[in-house]
């Protein structure tokens, strides 16, 4: 079910959308599949994320070391900044100006983030994208960057109710990739055809 918050009469302003889900529900590779379908002439643009981790084939990003994403996130650099894994991830304020402009941003988040997201932006999707335990597990274990307790983390975070978010759309990624980017291409359209209506 989609139950996007958009804003009333927020034509001039564009939309948020959340990727959200536990680690190894393949939510970068949703996105990426989507960027082949949906791009800047489209007014879909994806937001980059600075995270104090080098990036690998799993995961592209920007890189700080702590000390100068602290720095960073100090100086106003990041519309939204959160901890987990041992790590800090950023989003760059860059996205509000291609919200301001109308456009559609596309980011993965933590769900730990979502009712920031709500109040930074009036119009906001949160898309939450699931997969069995075995898929993450499976998922986890083929990226070989963690330990076995690491990734045991990782899938007790994926249940733990502190983090649990009411989703706005959920999309199941067990099947087929292109499936899943589909349903999530819809989503998004659908959301930015309500706040244009």
């Amino acid at each position: 079910m989609d139950r996007s918050r958009l804003a009333p009469g927020g034509a001039a302003k564009g939309l948020f959308v959340a990727i959200v889900g536990p680690s190894g529900a393949g939510k970068d590779t949703l996105i990426n599949g989507l960027r082949e379908r949906l791009g800047e002439a489209d007014g879909v643009f994806y937001a980059r994320r600075v995270v104090t981790r080098q990036s690998d084939a799993f995961e592209e990003h920007e890189t700080l070391d702590e000390s100068a994403f602290r720095s960073a996130r100090d100086a106003g650099c990041f519309a939204l900044y959160w901890p987990a894994h041992g790590l800090f991830y950023g989003v760059p304020v860059q996205v509000d100006e291609w919200i301001e402009r109308g456009g559609a941003v596309v980011c993965n988040v933590s769900r730990a983030v979502v009712a920031d997201v709500r109040r930074r932006y009036p119009n906001h999707l949160v898309v939450l994208v699931t997969a069995s335990p075995q898929t993450l597990a499976a998922r986890l274990a083929a990226r070989g960057r963690e330990s076995e307790e690491s990734r045991r983390r990782r899938l007790e975070r994926a249940s733990s109710p502190e983090i649990a978010v009411e989703a706005d759309a959920v999309v199941a990624n067990d099947g087929a990739v292109a499936d899943a980017v589909a349903q999530l291409r819809d989503v998004i359209l659908a959301a930015r055809s309500r706040i244009d209506a």
